[in-house]
């Protein structure tokens, strides 16, 4: 299992910390941020793969931000992925 902590952008939420094995996401929790949905985020996604949460997440908007935590979520997925493959 590879563990990776993804500092955020432009959102409530300051950092997401997340598990991989394979492309396969765990354990995915976000430090800040509003508290009902970013505990509801990890329940819903957890088993996904990298692709899916992308494929779901990228590109969702909180309010006038340039990005929301979701979308952080999918930079944070496909960030780890590649640093999990470096270290491969």
């Amino acid at each position: 299992m590879f563990h990776y902590d993804y500092k955020t952008e432009n959102t409530c939420s300051q950092l997401i910390s997340l598990d991989l094995d394979g492309d396969v996401v765990y354990n995915v929790s976000f430090m800040g941020g509003c508290n009902g949905n970013l505990k509801a985020i990890p329940l819903l996604i957890e088993g996904w793969t990298v692709e899916q949460i992308a494929e779901k997440l990228s590109g969702v908007l909180c309010g006038r931000r340039p990005t929301s935590c979701a979308d952080q979520l999918a930079h944070a997925v496909r960030a780890a992925y590649e640093a999990e493959q470096q270290a491969s």
